[in-house]
């Protein structure tokens, strides 16, 4: 009768690493979610202060006081010059990146012309942001002519050029 060389692992003792790894990932995974979450809600608050940033330089340089009423027109600037907004935010008529879908609308005004050429020019504008998913993200946001971000938990696509949205209460 031969002996069995011992060396190795037995069942139980396998079974209780994948137990130990399940418990972990367990507890991981969930702040792993948030963790994302708060990126993309980072994204989507600066993406609107940049835009904000853009209408602000866009207004006083190029357009004569009017702001931009598509995020198409600020990714062009006067010739010669550089953009009032990246690239990669400026695409009508909205952009989604990050887990968030960003849009610009306002009142326009007729028979104004910028100084990139644009016609789709307003007296004031305002701009969105809204989770794709609740998985990406859970709070909406929202600037307007005044440079204010707000934050709700639904969409304020349908908000005001120069007044607060209802519901919404300022970021801090």
């Amino acid at each position: 009768m031969k002996h069995r060389n011992a060396s190795g692992f037995t069942l139980i003792e396998l079974l209780i690493v994948v137990a130990i790894i399940g418990i972990i990932a367990a507890v991981a995974i969930p702040g792993l979610v948030r963790a994302r979450i708060s990126g993309n809600e980072a994204w989507a608050i600066g993406s609107l202060r940049a835009i904000g940033s853009g209408q602000a330089s866009f207004a006083a340089s190029c357009a004569d006081g009017k702001y931009a009423q598509a995020l198409d027109v600020l990714g062009t600037g006067p010739s010669g010059g550089s953009a009032f907004l990246s690239p990669d935010l400026a695409q009508a008529p909205s952009v989604s990146k990050s887990g968030y879908t960003v849009s610009l609308s306002g009142s326009g005004v007729s028979g104004a012309t910028a100084c990139n050429g644009a016609t789709n020019l307003g007296s004031g504008y305002h701009a969105w942001a809204d989770p794709i998913a609740v998985t990406t993200g859970t709070r909406h946001f929202f600037i307007n002519t005044t440079g204010t971000v707000w934050q709700a938990l639904s969409s304020m696509s349908s908000g005001n050029d120069t007044a607060a949205p209802s519901g919404a209460t300022t970021l801090q």
